[in-house]
């Protein structure tokens, strides 16, 4: 039977109600979703009963107050160091890009003037 179905008894004391255990799920499972291995073995098959159980069993650290809030700044500051350095990277690959657009274009005139030096005769041939 599913975990879903069953009265969810929490031994996690950072568990206060039912809302806090869903936000902490939705959060684990999003970190699941996005290739975190599970701390615990288990039967589950979907990733969202696996969060629930996880969290349930006291797995997971659940941060609240104070620490719930620096932690959050943290993920912040470290989502914009990651935006600023995929900025950082955009701005040298234009240099790459256009040394590349210059290649092509190169490639696409001299395949142009050998094209127009063909006659209609070598191209349809004679009929």
């Amino acid at each position: 039977m599913d975990i879903i179905s069953l009265p969810i008894e929490c031994e996690n004391e950072n568990i206060e109600g039912t809302y806090r255990l869903v936000i902490a799920a939705v959060k684990r499972a999003k970190d699941l979703s996005m290739g975190s291995l599970p701390v615990i073995s288990s039967k589950a098959q979907k990733i969202t009963t696996l969060a629930i159980e996880e969290v349930a069993s006291g797995s997971i650290e659940v941060l609240t107050g104070e620490a719930a809030v620096k932690a959050n700044e943290d993920a912040k500051k470290q989502t914009h160091k990651k935006m600023m350095d995929e900025a950082q990277q955009k701005e040298t690959m234009p240099e790459d890009m256009s040394e590349l657009e210059k290649d092509l274009k190169m490639y696409l005139s001299e395949k142009n003037e050998s094209e127009q030096k063909r006659s209609i005769e070598d191209i349809f041939g004679d009929s």
